[in-house]
């Protein structure tokens, strides 16, 4: 199975209290993902990051471009995800 991708979207502007527009991280939260190595770490803080999202309000846009993402990586989402989209 492929290794869970970021749960960047490319769209990388800090603009709501430090959170991205795009995926709702903050800079921190991209630096810690990049150091997770173990697929359940990953999936883990996709899970975190979708919890994030609902709190936060404002990223119905994010679940179906991350999910076209995994589909062109052939990694399987996690169901956080596919509940989302």
């Amino acid at each position: 199975m492929a290794k869970t991708p970021s749960p960047c979207i490319d769209v990388c502007k800090f603009k709501r209290e430090g959170h991205c527009i795009g995926c709702s991280m903050t800079k921190a939260q991209k630096s810690l993902f990049k150091e997770l190595k173990k697929n359940k770490h990953r999936d883990a803080f996709v899970e975190m990051l979708v919890g994030q999202q609902s709190r936060l309000g404002r990223y119905k846009h994010w679940a179906p471009e991350y999910l076209k993402k995994c589909m062109k990586k052939k990694a399987k989402p996690v169901r956080a995800v596919r509940k989302a989209a």
